[in-house]
C-alpha cells in the first residue's frame, strides 16, 4: 500500500502533466501579441530661438522641446518631473506665455522667442523674481525652482494684463499648476507677491 508521500507526488506529477500540453498551446498567441518595434521617423531640421540664440537642430519630429532643450542644447536648468504636464517643472515661456515643454513637440516652435530660466538673468544680473526667491528661501530641494520661476515671470504679465488685484489666492491659483513637493508655497507666494508690489 502507497504512503502518503507517494500518494503527493504520484498527484502532482499528474497534475504537472496536465498542465504542459495546455502551456505548449498558448505560447504561439502570446507570441503572436508581443507588438512590433516602433520605427524612429526620419530626424529633420528643426530651427529654434532660445534665449535670444538660434538653434539649427536635426531632431526626430516626435522629440519633445523638453528633450530637444535638455538632451539636444543642452540647457538642463528646465527640469523634467512628471512628463505628463502635471507639475509644472519643465515650464518655459514661449512669446511670453508659459507652457509646459514636455507637452509640446520642439518642431511647433521654429518662429517662436522660447525663453528658459537660463534665460531670465541678464548676464551676472538676476531677474527680479530670481532675486525675490533667494530673499524669500522660496525653494527647499530647487527642482521645481526653475519651472516656478518661469510661471511667476508670465503670471506677474497676466495679472497686469487681466486687471486682477495681486492677492494671495489669486497668486495661489495662478501658480496651481506648478507642485512643489518640499512645500515650500508660502515663501513661492511670498517672493511673488513681493515683485508684484515694486512694480506697483
Amino acid at each position: 500500500m502507497p504512503d502518503r508521500r507517494s500518494f503527493l507526488q504520484s498527484a502532482l506529477a499528474a497534475v504537472g502533466a496536465a498542465q504542459v500540453p495546455a502551456a505548449l498551446a498558448a505560447k504561439p498567441q502570446q507570441a503572436a501579441t508581443v507588438p512590433h518595434a516602433v520605427q524612429a521617423a526620419p530626424a529633420q531640421p528643426v530651427h529654434l530661438n532660445i534665449n535670444g540664440r538660434d538653434y539649427s537642430l536635426s531632431l526626430e519630429p516626435r522629440v519633445t522641446l523638453l528633450d530637444a532643450l535638455r538632451e539636444h542644447i543642452g540647457l538642463a536648468g528646465t527640469k523634467k518631473g512628471c512628463d505628463r504636464g502635471q507639475c509644472g517643472a519643465c515650464t518655459v515661456l514661449v512669446d511670453g506665455r508659459r507652457i509646459n515643454s514636455c507637452l509640446t513637440l520642439a518642431v511647433m516652435h521654429e518662429g517662436q522667442r522660447i525663453t528658459t530660466i537660463e534665460g531670465l538673468a541678464q548676464g551676472e544680473v538676476l531677474s527680479p523674481l530670481q532675486q525675490a526667491f533667494l530673499e524669500h528661501d522660496a525653494f527647499q530641494c530647487g527642482y521645481c525652482t526653475p519651472g516656478q520661476i518661469c510661471s511667476a515671470t508670465a503670471l506677474l504679465d497676466e495679472i497686469r494684463a487681466d486687471g486682477a488685484g495681486f492677492t494671495d489666492d489669486e497668486i495661489r491659483e495662478r501658480m496651481s499648476g506648478n507642485i512643489c513637493r518640499c512645500g515650500a508655497y508660502p515663501n513661492i507666494v511670498a517672493a511673488i507677491r513681493a515683485v508684484a508690489l515694486r512694480r506697483g
